[in-house]
């Protein structure tokens, strides 16, 4: 297994990813020239020093992917903080200790770029994700909004 960051060539397993869900915001798998807002995300993701797309590479298969985005604040001294956001795991993978390993790789990484705090949200009706995120420490500490804009 190695955990590396995404290449374009991972966009399409990524997104599969993200479309397996029921709770899914994503449609899935598109080609470059159905979606270009899609590619344009990738690219700024891409070229952006304070953001990874990591995904979990099983023999060339994409199993796992997630988001890091490192954020540095003047709040608690001027901690810098690690977002975890899109977290995946291939449902058939899901149960074998992946999520675990590839979420310790990801924490490592904040814990590289001199991170003091990581941070996620996750849907309210995710309550098998609630539980696996409290089994690796995070707690509930905030209440999460959102606005569509």
């Amino acid at each position: 297994m190695e955990f590396r960051t995404a290449t374009r060539a991972d966009v399409p397993a990524v997104l599969a990813l993200l479309a397996d869900d029921e709770i899914s915001r994503s449609r899935g798998t598109v080609a470059e020239a159905a979606d270009a807002a899609i590619w344009a995300a990738f690219d700024e993701i891409d070229a952006d020093p304070n953001n990874e797309l990591l995904v979990a590479d099983d023999n060339g298969e994409v199993v796992a992917t997630c988001q890091l985005t490192f954020t540095p604040g003047l709040s608690r001294n001027g901690t810098r903080r690690m977002t975890i956001e899109a977290v995946r795991v291939r449902t058939d993978r899901r149960g074998d200790g992946l999520g675990r390993t590839f979420m310790q790789f990801a924490l490592d990484r904040g814990r590289e770029r001199g991170c003091r705090v990581a941070q996620l949200t996750t849907d309210k009706r995710r309550t098998d994700a609630h539980r696996f995120y409290a089994r690796l420490g995070f707690e509930a500490s905030h209440e999460g909004m959102k606005l569509a804009l």
